[in-house]
């Protein structure tokens, strides 16, 4: 994890280039998406369902060469490329499209998300839906935003209340997954998956879903959307536990109303690593 100095960051300039940098790849990723259907799609570990393209693969490549060219000292992990100086002070966290399945098959529920650890916390987290023409972004003690309007979480005090974004990817939580379903539903909960963590994250920030969560999820699909979750008044779990950076864990996001109750409902697993 990052070591701790005294030396001051330009935080204004990593803020303004984590914004710059996820429209610009948001837009590149708008020209891959009109010819889906062209790219070349690879499987995952044998995984019919975790899939990566030429799409996700070009963008990180772009992504990370102009945060290098910004900020040369800083370190970088991609959901594509893997870690590199991860002992730097600064850190970035980027996915290149999050919601891989839904850009192939021709869902508008993809997104670029890029995120900065600093001393091992985050700080700034800038996420680009080019289909809907938002960008979600925020800086640690300074709000967070769609465009230009402030986020804040939902005022929801019982899950019945609001929508619940939710997810399983992980063989080790299918056996959990549904079991919470049910203790969902029978409060009069409803749910909600569109196959992009990051946004359905950014979502909680927005007061749109009440809760997201994901049995198992990695911290690029999160880390950028962290920080507007706690700008905007939520909760998260202890995410980054057990080196959660690099291996991810269990995930709940939600508003202050109704994130106790949504824990008991998913029990101990959320706290499995």
């Amino acid at each position: 994890m990052a070591t701790t100095t005294a030396l001051p960051l330009d935080l204004d300039a990593r803020y303004a280039s984590a914004r710059a940098i996820a429209q610009e790849a948001a837009r590149k990723g708008m020209a891959y998406y009109a010819r889906r259907e062209e790219l070349v799609v690879e499987h995952k570990e044998g995984n019919l369902q975790d899939v990566v393209s030429a799409a996700d693969q070009e963008i990180e490549k772009f992504i990370r060469a102009e945060l290098a060219r910004h900020f040369p000292e800083d370190g970088l992990l991609g959901e594509e490329g893997g870690g590199a100086d991860l002992g730097a002070r600064c850190v970035w966290v980027i996915d290149p499209i999050d919601g891989t399945a839904c850009f192939l098959n021709g869902l508008h529920n993809w997104c670029v998300s890029i995120g900065l650890l600093v001393d091992g916390e985050p700080v700034i987290g800038a996420i680009a839906d080019p289909n809907h023409n938002e960008l979600f972004h925020a800086c640690r003690g300074r709000g967070a935003f769609v465009n230009e309007t402030p986020l804040k979480v939902s005022e929801a005090t019982h899950v019945g209340q609001g929508v619940m974004g939710t997810g399983t990817f992980h063989s080790k939580g299918k056996a959990n997954f549904i079991p919470f379903l049910e203790k969902l539903l029978a409060e009069g909960g409803m749910f909600f998956r569109n196959g992009s963590g990051a946004l359905m994250t950014a979502y909680v920030a927005a007061g749109r879903l009440i809760g997201y969560h994901e049995t198992h999820l990695k911290s690029w699909d999160c880390l950028a959307g962290v920080v507007m979750v706690k700008e905007a008044g939520g909760r998260i779990n202890d995410f980054f536990r057990n080196d959660g950076l690099l291996h991810g864990n269990p995930y709940l996001v939600a508003a202050p109303g109704v994130y106790e109750q949504l824990a008991r409902m998913i029990g101990p697993s959320l706290d499995d690593d």
